[in-house]
């Protein structure tokens, strides 16, 4: 049986010789634009952003052996952060993402903040390494763009109002007779089928309906996420799902069609709560940041410099933070606190003893006592401490990409060993790539 690596080079060489598009424009001014990337930074560009972190890899677009998916092209109908996170994936791999945009307006994420130099933090994030097409898909000759376009590509992402792309006939029931290699990736709120298909799902509306709001929060007060989780989970699906159909395809020859559904995304991450309440049991008390079932396991406050996170997860590791960081051993032979399920149940006078201990040190010493004991513990970072994170620093995971507003810092994907072993291209202007497009596929501008 073929390795997925070796069907992932077969299918490189095959797309790179003729079913895919030949290869992401470069214009002369992108190019210059490359070479100075490449080069040492000056101080002006490391200024860009005011709380950024010095690279720790060079950029590079020098890449020792090609990408994983190399020679893939994708199109995408996409925006806000589901679908666009996704195709940003599938481009860190290497495959050539066109990103189908509105003209004059774009992705509507966008204009969701101005915090990165005049662009919005959720569109730098997701939409870097892709060619932007901006296409009225209401007007004949630009439908005639994309479908032209679909021809000669190998993977279509939407997350669009449900429905749209079968209303434009776009939908994989009308695409597979005539793109039976095609693979076709839908996500939406909640799936092409069912009483809720063709209800509007947002990021917040979709964590409510999967119960993860019953779980956050502290006593009464609901907590949404702090990021875009429901459109986090349904991306990584998609992008997980995209790359077993491409390693099916090359076995089969045949494109298929994927139904992300965030709603069922989200249940997936929510199985152990489900599972707590196996038969009607009740459910998980909303603690805040500390850990629901496990105590000590969350947030305390120190006598400087802010709070510190700790998790205690054995009656081992128990004995050691009561005789070595507390500095009572009885404590650990408390009748209150014996067993972890006492310890939840009485996590309160638990919560008073430690924070009382602890209000004698700093933040820094309490987590070096923490360390001796080896206890498991955390800083309660902020932003700014994760820009300025060591040990990100450290393994060298930070580096620099182009944008419309200047150079940023970006993190290099989790699980490439370096910045070669990745493509981390420019962030697009709004139909930056329309005329190399438009000139590739024999079609007047």
């Amino acid at each position: 049986m073929s390795s997925p690596r070796a069907v992932f080079s077969v299918l490189a060489s095959r797309f790179a010789n003729g079913t895919a598009l030949s290869r992401p424009f470069t214009t002369p001014k992108q190019s210059s634009r490359c070479l100075n990337h490449i080069s040492s930074q000056t101080s002006s560009t490391r200024t860009a952003l005011q709380h950024r972190p010095m690279a720790t890899s060079s950029p590079s677009k020098l890449k020792r052996d090609p990408l994983p998916l190399e020679g893939v092209t994708v199109v995408s109908l996409e925006h806000a952060i589901a679908a666009p996170f996704c195709t940003r994936q599938l481009a860190d791999m290497g495959a050539r993402v066109i990103k189908i945009e509105r003209p004059g307006v774009g992705d509507f994420a966008r204009a969701y903040d101005t915090r990165v130099n005049g662009m919005a933090s959720h569109f730098v994030w997701a939409n870097r390494s892709k060619e932007s097409l901006a296409l009225d898909l209401k007007k004949p000759r630009d439908f005639e763009v994309l479908k032209k376009l679909l021809t000669k590509s190998d993977v279509l992402v939407q997350n669009l109002a449900p429905g749209a792309t079968e209303r434009l006939g776009l939908g994989y029931n009308t695409l597979k007779d005539t793109h039976p290699s095609l693979i076709v990736c839908d996500i939406s709120g909640y799936g092409s089928d069912g009483p809720y298909r063709d209800k509007k799902a947002y990021d917040l509306l979709v964590q409510s309906e999967a119960g993860f709001l019953s779980v956050t929060g502290n006593g009464p007060n609901l907590a949404k996420a702090g990021i875009s989780i429901a459109d986090i989970s349904a991306g990584m699906y998609a992008y997980s799902n995209i790359l077993a159909a491409v390693i099916k395809r090359g076995k089969t020859g045949k494109g298929s069609r994927i139904d992300i559904s965030m709603l069922e995304s989200m249940v997936e991450w929510m199985n152990f709560p489900l599972y707590y309440t196996y038969n009607g049991a009740p459910g998980l008390a909303r603690s805040g940041a500390a850990h629901a079932s496990i105590y000590p396991y969350g947030p305390f406050e120190t006598g400087g410099d802010g709070s510190v996170m700790l998790g205690v997860q054995n009656e081992r590791e128990w004995t050691n933070l009561c005789r070595t960081v507390l500095g009572d051993e009885a404590l650990a032979k408390d009748p209150r606190f014996v067993s972890n399920t006492l310890r939840v149940k009485n996590r309160d006078e638990l919560k008073e003893i430690i924070s009382k201990q602890f209000a004698k040190f700093s933040a820094e010493e309490v987590l070096k006592k923490l360390d001796s004991a080896s206890i498991a513990n955390a800083n309660v970072n902020e932003m700014q401490g994760v820009w300025d994170h060591p040990q990100l620093r450290a393994r060298g995971r930070w580096t620099d990409i182009d944008t419309p507003s200047g150079t940023i810092p970006a993190l290099i994907p989790p699980g490439f060993a370096s910045v070669e072993a990745s493509r981390m291209d420019r962030v697009p202007e709004l139909g930056e790539h329309n005329d190399a497009i438009f000139e590739e596929l024999g079609v007047k501008p």
